[in-house]
């Protein structure tokens, strides 16, 4: 399995996305739907994307009681996406109904992963917030080992965490990792960030890149640069 950049496509309409990717002549990138674009325009925008040939990572993370993501998750896997996920606090019980929803009668599936902590929340956050008061690192690394006891295929988390998930959950265990800006770029709202050269050295498998790619002057260059310093 190879590293892969994938742009999220963070638009509010089917008009704005084709116009973002008809930019790209050559290349097909990986892209992320999510809940704003899904929301809008449903899941038909999903098929007109994989029928251009791009591979999706529908963003939507469910989390709610087992038996409803199972119902949830059996819908989606219709859809033909390439990746799915839930968010990690849902329980074990929870991620294990996903997966068995998500697999389809011949066995095949979507890779199917599992939220740990956003990239917004900062330790603080999450200690004032949601009364949270193990370190960042702690929870991050018991949310993944809930994962792959669930039978995920890896989960979204900080670029800053992924060398630990790896060795805490086996190389095979996949690590996807937004918060990556260029070193000259800006952090927007993200706390936890990381270049794309430094996410290659830790070991992410994935890193989601959105606006560094899709408010760039050049969006095909921006990619380009983050293919070149992430996967070559």
């Amino acid at each position: 399995m190879g590293k892969d950049v994938i742009i999220a496509c963070d638009f509010a309409s089917k008009e704005q996305v084709f116009d973002f990717l008809s930019k790209f002549k050559e290349e097909k990138p990986f892209v992320k739907i999510g809940m704003e674009l899904f929301n809008a325009e449903g899941p038909d925008i999903v098929r007109e994307i994989k029928r251009r040939g791009h591979k999706i990572f529908l963003d939507l993370k469910l989390h709610d009681i087992p038996n409803t993501v199972k119902k949830a998750m059996a819908v989606l896997s219709r859809l033909d996406v390439d990746m799915t996920n839930v968010h990690a606090s849902g329980t074990i019980a929870m991620m294990e109904a996903a997966l068995e929803g998500l697999t389809r009668e011949d066995g095949t599936r979507p890779l199917l992963i599992a939220v740990t902590q956003l990239t917004s929340t900062s330790e603080e956050r999450m200690r004032d917030d949601l009364l949270i008061n193990e370190p960042m690192d702690k929870v991050v690394m018991h949310y993944a080992m809930n994962a792959k006891k669930a039978g995920l295929d890896g989960i979204v988390c900080s670029p800053l965490e992924a060398e630990k998930v790896h060795a805490s959950c086996g190389q095979g265990f996949l690590t996807v990792t937004p918060g990556v800006r260029f070193a000259d770029g800006d952090k927007g709202d993200q706390v936890r960030v990381m270049t794309p050269e430094q996410a290659k050295k830790i070991g992410s498998d994935y890193i989601v890149v959105g606006r560094p790619i899709t408010a760039a002057p050049d969006p095909v260059e921006a990619y380009r640069r983050c293919v070149r310093e992430f996967v070559d």
